[in-house]
């Protein structure tokens, strides 16, 4: 038997969110983050979806082979790029293109038979300090690969902001001065823009474009906002309700006993908790739907089932409530639970039954 707790992933608003990317960066590329199964969302139905984009990125040479293997033609980029010849080898076999962002990735490229060619993007730090070369060293390590042997074709230049959510953080400006300070006059694609480059800082939108989490209708922006922002919620979580209860005044609820009820109050449980990805540390006051009106979680979620308020709610066993999705905000749950929504979506996109609408 199924859980009960079911994601629901709308097409539609995949598609919707695509063209907001086009819509904001109109003379870019777009390639489709896809990562970690598709942030939760099903990589190769999500790929199937986003069909029109330009190309998508993965994280690992295993992410590209299933693509691959589903007979996705599409340009492919691997964003953690290889870490043994194995991967290497595969790249070069499926016309992946691999970034480069360790010395020790160079040494394995060096030592690659002359028969082996693969496409690159080579990383740069431009102030992230997580992967990456020197941006400094853009046009020396530009020159050595696009020369290399194993190299099939020109090589792109790769960034990552770090603070692009945070408009107005100045070391977003000074990365993009950074990159393009040192990539200036080398004429290859370059890639700097995430999500909220993309919707905030215009100076990153150069060949390539890397939506993420916007293409799941989240906002990139710390404290954002989605819908403002033009994008539509694409996962929604849902429960049935399997019990109301009405709890008198001065009674606990829930692990802990810390929620107390302060009058007599009507509460429902619902089939859903951390097992399905909901976020545990979601506290008293979270919001949820249900039967067209908006109210709250009571006390500690559960493995299984979380408690809510029905103060003012008609509602009964089997009927649906809405933990996210086209009336509650992901980006309110996970603010709430003190968390990011990238987490939220992951977790419980990985966990619950699918369904495609």
């Amino acid at each position: 038997m199924k859980r009960s707790a079911r994601v629901i992933i709308d097409s539609a608003a995949l598609r919707h969110n695509l063209q907001r990317c086009r819509q904001a960066a109109p003379n870019s590329l777009v390639m489709a983050v896809i990562k970690a199964n598709a942030y939760g969302h099903n990589m190769l139905k999500t790929a199937e979806t986003l069909n029109h984009a330009n190309g998508f990125a993965v994280s690992c040479v295993q992410e590209a082979l299933e693509l691959r293997q589903a007979r996705f033609l599409h340009p492919i980029t691997v964003l953690q790029g290889y870490q043994n010849f194995a991967g290497l080898k595969a790249a070069s076999e499926h016309r992946l293109r691999v970034v480069i962002h360790d010395y020790a990735q160079l040494e394995l490229l060096d030592s690659a038979p002359y028969s082996l060619k693969v496409d690159i993007a080579i990383k740069l730090d431009s102030g992230m300090h997580r992967l990456g070369f020197p941006v400094e060293q853009a046009r020396s390590l530009f020159d050595k690969l696009s020369k290399h042997s194993n190299v099939r074709s020109k090589p792109w230049l790769v960034t990552h902001m770090a603070c692009a959510d945070e408009k107005d953080n100045s070391h977003t400006q000074a990365q993009i001065d950074q990159f393009l300070q040192y990539t200036a006059g080398i004429e290859t694609p370059l890639s700097m823009a995430n999500s909220a480059s993309i919707l905030a800082w215009s100076q990153t939108h150069t060949q390539w474009v890397r939506p993420g989490i916007m293409l799941y209708g989240a906002s990139p922006f710390e404290n954002g906002n989605a819908k403002a922002e033009g994008l539509q919620a694409v996962m929604t979580l849902t429960a049935p309700l399997i019990a109301v209860h009405t709890i008198p005044k001065g009674e606990s609820i829930g692990y802990g006993a810390s929620w107390i009820c302060p009058e007599d109050m009507r509460t429902g449980v619902i089939a859903c908790g951390y097992a399905d990805g909901y976020p545990r540390h979601a506290p008293t006051g979270t919001p949820v739907w249900v039967n067209g009106k908006e109210t709250r979680t009571l006390g500690r979620v559960s493995m299984d089932m979380t408690v809510i308020d029905l103060t003012g709610i008609e509602a009964q066993p089997g009927d649906t409530v809405e933990l996210w999705g086209k009336h509650i905000a992901v980006d309110r749950v996970a603010r709430s639970a003190g968390t990011i929504s990238y987490e939220i979506l992951c977790n419980a996109g990985n966990l619950c039954v699918h369904d495609y609408v």
